[in-house]
């Protein structure tokens, strides 16, 4: 078979385990397998390539791409190029917590359990929820988690998202829902900010506060709609938005989750990033993935250790909350540490520097010919849309890329606009230079 040279048997390995299964080769491994799925030709991989020569090609492969810090990033869409400071993968980046597996032995893993701790209350504290986990893979699976404990927790099977919310998580959310049995009902919008729902008889109200088009909504008003009804009121939220606007317990969110890439994650081409999720204490023991608790051993010294781990590899599978096994323990290391280093102070300044940058990028963009708010009159946080007169926004997108910024996505035929604490006004001009020259 063509597939042993790249096996580690020897011939002697295979005849000896042939003789004690009673077979004489290989292929009578496979007699059970119908002969209609079996290939009957070898595989067709090129033979096989020095180290040195491997690496020079994917050296050639990454000269491709073109890396953040060689535009000028007015990118947003849920990703965004915020300022990552020197110390957080200086500490985050230890060989001890970039080696560590699972700490299910804590007398062996403080270090870790101690660090995923202090994350979660930091999540706690920023949410103003009682709870949260040791972070999940993503944002778009993070609300797919709250989803499923929100139906659990209702016993109901109607899940209402409004349609201002990121298109990806609503993607994720719909591919998830074909395989557990529910389908995402989108709730309508008006001048980009949804409407406050009639709310019958459904497990969970999602709502992205700010949106996907950076406004803000009327989240108060939705959360209690929902709430009244006997729902969940879920919040996709910015978690650097949270040193101005107000957190989702404040505003009566029941489940919060976040992509947690700006906490100290770098871009890095799409991942791997960080799912933030927080509940109150009535859904502690429905939290999905795995929580680290603070303790005291038998001397009376405070410990740490994995506590309320309702998940699959634990316990039978009808009875779990969810069938992730695993966390984004390194991004969460990071996220604690990056907001440790910001603080609450710094955390109120990121958040004005962002928002009032934006509002001078929409100033300065839209005094350009051709170019409008899509949604005029609306308050929003740090990124907005654009709408133009002429070309679509994907062919402005990327005549602005050849013009050395990177602008984006596009959503619902609007361009995204971004402005994180990094951009400075002499950028934020030559981004509205650019856009008069491309659309000239």
């Amino acid at each position: 078979m063509s597939g042993l040279r790249f096996a580690p048997h020897t011939e002697d390995d295979i005849r000896e385990m042939l003789g004690s299964l009673g077979l004489s080769s290989l292929d009578d491994l496979y007699d059970h397998v119908p002969p209609q799925v079996l290939l009957d030709r070898p595989l067709n991989i090129p033979d096989g390539v020095s180290e040195m020569e491997l690496l020079e090609d994917l050296r050639r492969l990454a000269a491709r791409n073109r890396h953040a810090d060689d535009l000028v990033c007015f990118a947003g869409g849920g990703v965004y190029d915020h300022y990552v400071p020197a110390a957080v993968w200086a500490l985050a980046g230890r060989s001890e917590f970039q080696t560590s597996y699972t700490p299910y032995q804590p007398e062996l893993s403080q270090g870790v359990l101690q660090a995923l701790f202090e994350y979660q209350s930091m999540i706690c504290d920023l949410t103003e929820l009682e709870v949260s986990n040791a972070s999940l893979y993503d944002g778009a699976t993070a609300l797919v988690e709250a989803v499923n404990l929100a139906r659990a927790a209702t016993g109901r099977n109607r899940v209402l998202v409004a349609d201002t919310v990121d298109p990806r998580y609503v993607e994720t959310l719909r591919t998830y829902g074909r395989g557990a049995g529910y389908q995402a009902e989108m709730l309508p919008s008006t001048g980009g900010r949804s409407v406050v729902p009639v709310v019958g008889e459904v497990a969970c109200v999602v709502l992205q506060h700010p949106n996907a088009f950076g406004i803000l909504e009327r989240a108060r008003d939705v959360f209690a709609a929902a709430r009244a009804a006997g729902a969940r009121a879920i919040h996709v939220f910015d978690p650097l938005s949270l040193g101005v606007l107000a957190p989702p317990g404040e505003l009566g969110a029941d489940i919060a989750v976040a992509e947690g890439q700006v906490l100290g994650n770098h871009l890095s081409f799409g991942g791997p990033y960080l799912g933030v999720i927080a509940a109150g204490m009535q859904d502690v023991r429905r939290m999905p993935g795995r929580i680290a608790g603070e303790t005291v051993d038998a001397d009376g010294r405070p410990g740490y250790v994995l506590t309320l781990q309702a998940r699959e590899q634990h316990i039978r599978r009808e009875k779990a909350t969810s069938n992730i096994c695993t966390n984004q323990t390194l991004m969460a290391i990071a996220a604690a540490v990056y907001l440790a280093w910001l603080g609450p102070r710094g955390l109120v300044e990121l958040g004005d520097a962002s928002a009032a940058k934006a509002g001078y990028a929409a100033e300065r963009l839209t005094a350009v010919p051709g170019v409008r708010l899509t949604y005029r009159g609306e308050a929003f946080f740090k990124e907005f849309a654009l709408s133009f007169e002429g070309p679509t926004a994907q062919w402005v997108r990327e005549a602005l890329a050849q013009w050395g910024f990177l602008v984006g996505p596009v959503i619902e035929g609007s361009l995204l606009v971004a402005c994180t604490e990094r951009r400075t006004k002499e950028e934020i001009d030559g981004l509205a230079q650019a856009m008069g020259e491309v659309l000239g």
